[in-house]
């Protein structure tokens, strides 16, 4: 076997690999957010995983409206003020606006 044909499929696997580990983190991150309503950053301390990657999989899960904004206050890692988000559908605020159908 040549080395063409070995980094190929290190390559390969290693794309699958980081496509697992992705998943894999994705689904520790909307459990956080699913226990109670939290920050990005209290996700990030209490999984370990980077915040950046937090806020990928925040911007995924907003667009599927799998993610909602409780309420606005201080961080209690950070004491900025922030976000806390939640992924259970029984604690997203109730929009009072009317439907149209």
């Amino acid at each position: 076997m040549s080395t063409k044909d070995t980094n190929s499929l290190n390559n390969a696997f290693n794309e699958k690999h980081n496509k697992d580990k992705a998943l894999t983190q994705r689904k520790r991150v909307f459990k956080a957010f699913f226990e109670a309503p939290k920050t990005m950053l209290m996700v990030s301390n209490e999984t370990g995983i980077l915040r950046a990657n937090i806020c990928r999989y925040v911007r995924t899960f907003r667009q599927s409206d799998k993610v909602a904004e409780v309420k606005k206050g201080l961080c209690k890692i950070s004491n900025h003020r922030a976000g806390y988000l939640t992924t259970n559908p029984d604690q997203f605020p109730k929009s009072n606006q009317f439907k149209m159908f």
